[in-house]
């Protein structure tokens, strides 16, 4: 396979397959990252999808996802804390579109929310439009049905969040206490309200490179519009706490061959980015083109300003995408 004549076929349309993605991840690393920084910017041009977040429900999850510090499965020692209320969210919402970031998601833990949660979420989201009408609102809380999605959607928020995490084949070795079917039609329910998808997954739990691409081939048949890559970040007491971080190269093949697999999606350096020794400048060069910037859920993130910084030092229009 010659990965130039395929980056060719890509910008006209082709839709590579299982076999090819894997050839992708093993050919030449300049080759891949430049082929695929060439497709990002044939599909996306510069523009440059900057969110933040907040912890706005924080600890106590049935769940026992392995890597995850909220899981009440794990002696983490956390901040545990319901729904935080209104005027927080909407003080901290304003502060970072106030900062240059036009996109804010709420992150609740948990296997899904209450119809209290819902209707408080909804309460807070029109607040914040209020004040601040051109923000892109999103919001990640689990497992929920299409009804509530339906509501969500009629308060303005823009785009839910549901990672799918890895591989279907892998899926049973992180989590037993929800299926990957159950995230599917979730995602399926938060479609059929008419909300874009953000879905990707963890990388560095254990999984191959094929269950990375099993994953985003998963997430081309669902038609995400973003796709989060997060790199593992081992938290202690937790199953994972003994796994080494990937290298660059591998976060870089991994995220170069997810563009290949989904050329018009945006590929968002998440989680663990402030583990890289670059802090995801090479992976900006290799087909990603969105980001999560300032303070994460339990762990360190990266400075607004400096991200904003190294974003234009690249070239990038920072846009909601």
């Amino acid at each position: 396979m010659d990965i130039i004549e395929l980056k060719e076929k890509v910008k006209k349309g082709y839709v590579i397959t299982r076999d090819e993605a894997i050839e992708v991840y093993n050919s030449d690393y300049v080759k891949l990252t430049e082929a695929a920084d060439e497709i990002r910017e044939y599909f996306c041009g510069n523009d440059f999808d900057v969110c933040t977040i907040i912890n706005a429900k924080s600890g106590r999850c049935s769940e026992n996802c392995k890597f995850c510090a909220q899981s009440a499965h794990y002696n983490t020692n956390i901040k545990e804390y319901d729904l935080l209320d209104e005027e927080t969210i909407v003080k901290d919402a304003l502060d970072k579109y106030n900062r240059g970031i036009p996109r804010y998601s709420m992150v609740a833990s948990g296997k899904g929310l209450t119809p209290k949660d819902i209707d408080k979420v909804c309460s807070i989201t029109r607040k914040i439009y209020e004040k601040a009408p051109d923000i892109k609102i999103c919001l990640s809380g689990g497992i929920i049905s299409e009804e509530s999605f339906e509501k969500l959607k009629d308060a303005g928020i823009k785009r839910i969040h549901n990672n799918l995490e890895t591989s279907r084949k892998f899926f049973p070795e992180i989590c037993t206490t929800h299926t990957y079917d159950q995230k599917i039609e979730t995602i399926k329910a938060a479609q059929k309200a008419g909300m874009e998808i953000c879905s990707g997954g963890l990388i560095g739990l254990g999984e191959d490179y094929e269950d990375r691409i099993d994953m985003a081939l998963e997430l081309r048949k669902l038609k995400v519009h973003s796709l989060p890559v997060n790199l593992l970040n081992p938290i202690k007491n937790t199953p994972l706490e003994n796994n080494q971080p990937l290298s660059m190269e591998e976060v870089n093949r991994t995220c170069a061959t997810f563009r290949f697999i989904l050329p018009k999606a945006l590929i968002r350096l998440a989680g663990g980015r402030a583990l890289m020794e670059d802090f995801g400048t090479s992976t900006l060069k290799s087909g990603a083109n969105a980001a999560i910037s300032g303070v994460l859920l339990t762990t360190k993130g990266i400075s607004i300003e400096e991200d904003m910084e190294r974003f234009k030092e690249l070239n990038y229009n920072v846009k909601a995408v």
